[in-house]
């Protein structure tokens, strides 16, 4: 791709970097190649070769294990002549009968309806295509694909999986079932379908001849709007209160709308919520009768203590290093977007993306309990209950992922001027 600096050449397609607004003349890409923006460095098209059949059979793939996942058992406990076998879902419902509801709900979404949907979602545009139709209602099922992705950690998950397993070695004998093995398949599987899924499958680059002709480097220069669903790019109409993008349908702002106040009040809720979130206990521990509560420090030293400190450092990293280093991120982008700082712009968007990146991996901590509320019930022998901790911990997550998706990383660079 080269950088659309002047006038388009007519008939090129054209795509404006969804990060930092530069525009690109869009030319072949090499199978297994993939283009780069020449200024922020984000990624802007990759070809992967025989899109359609791959991701299609992937998601298929990802389908029957989804139901293989949900059908047999998934973890078995044997503890002082007492087994406890659980299914996929044993630590919602678990959370659900100890009054979480909320909690339980939020691990429902990400762990198995948000992911589930994503994925039949998938389906349903890629089905028809391979068939040569085109199925009705394709912008909304796309929309609601895009919104949901952030939203999907089977790959959170597992992880929360393996430090269950961890933890309980000490207490318990532990026997995976059919399930758990459906479940690894399932994670890989749809984490290539998604690296696989391609918007291009469904509609076509912007032709820069359907434009009107402007020069400048940027989309926002040339009073064009970027979708940022599904990268069309359509003249800036100012006699529009609401725009919406004529191929999907989504709302159409140059920059997103009330983004600092908005962004702002996501991240001090959030660093309000992380104070409780660390004094009070996330979970209860009962052995034969006494109970012990645990924060997410205590839970961390415990690992520690008990010789696994790879999983302690693992649990460190997502549970307090992650929240606390990305609301400071988040809050020094905003000051430096407020202050139209220059200062190493590329090195601010890296920055930005790679907190985007990392903020679902804090929820380990709560599918854990979850986990350990669904296995660990033998009454007074042994039972494991979440505490408040928890519920505050799960907001701190939640507003983080919002606050991150909240902050436009286009205004790194309109503050910045049009510097490469």
């Amino acid at each position: 791709m080269t950088t659309a600096d002047q006038q388009t050449t007519t008939g090129h397609a054209i795509m404006a970097c969804h990060e930092c607004d530069l525009l690109h003349q869009i030319e072949r890409i090499p199978a297994g190649g993939k283009a780069l923006c020449s200024r922020c460095g984000s990624l802007l098209q990759q070809n992967r070769g025989n899109n359609l059949n791959r991701t299609l059979a992937l998601n298929l793939a990802a389908l029957f294990c989804f139901i293989l996942a949900n059908t047999f058992p998934f973890l078995s406990m044997e503890i002082a002549g007492r087994s406890e076998e659980t299914i996929f879902v044993s630590g919602v419902l678990s959370l659900w009968q100890l009054d979480w509801g909320a909690l339980g709900m939020l691990v429902l979404m990400t762990s198995l309806l948000f992911p589930l949907l994503n994925t039949l979602a998938q389906l349903y545009l890629l089905l028809p295509l391979k068939l040569g139709i085109h199925p009705p209602g394709m912008a909304t099922v796309y929309r609601i694909i895009r919104a949901i992705a952030p939203w999907c950690m089977l790959d959170v998950l597992l992880l929360s999986v393996l430090i269950a397993i961890a933890k309980l070695l000490d207490l318990a004998h532990i026997i995976p079932g059919i399930s758990f093995y459906a479940f690894i398949a399932l994670v890989l599987l749809t984490a290539a379908a998604w690296n696989s899924f391609d918007s291009r499958l469904l509609w076509p680059a912007t032709s820069a001849s359907s434009l009107p002709t402007a020069t400048g480097p940027t989309a926002i220069a040339r009073n064009w709007i970027h979708c940022h669903t599904c990268s069309l790019l359509t003249p800036d109409s100012n006699d529009i209160d609401h725009p919406r993008c004529p191929r999907c349908h989504s709302p159409l702002h140059q920059r997103k709308p009330d983004h600092m106040q908005r962004t702002w009040a996501l991240i001090i809720t959030a660093a309000l919520l992380l104070i409780p979130a660390n004094l009070y206990p996330i979970m209860t521990v009962i052995r034969f009768g006494k109970g012990e509560s645990s924060t997410i420090t205590g839970g961390i030293m415990h690992l520690i203590e008990s010789g696994m400190w790879p999983l302690g450092m693992i649990v460190l990293v997502a549970s307090i290093i992650i929240p606390v280093a990305k609301l400071l991120i988040l809050a020094f982008l905003q000051l430096s977007v407020q202050k139209k700082s220059r200062w190493r712009l590329r090195d601010r968007a890296l920055l930005y993306r790679y907190t985007e990146l990392v903020g679902s991996w804090s929820m380990v901590d709560i599918f854990l309990i979850a986990l350990l509320a669904g296995l660990v019930k033998l009454d007074a022998l042994s039972t494991i209950t979440p505490n408040a901790g928890a519920l505050f911990f799960a907001g701190v997550v939640v507003t983080t992922i919002f606050a991150a998706r909240s902050f436009d990383p286009r205004l790194i660079w309109d503050c910045g001027g049009q510097q490469h």
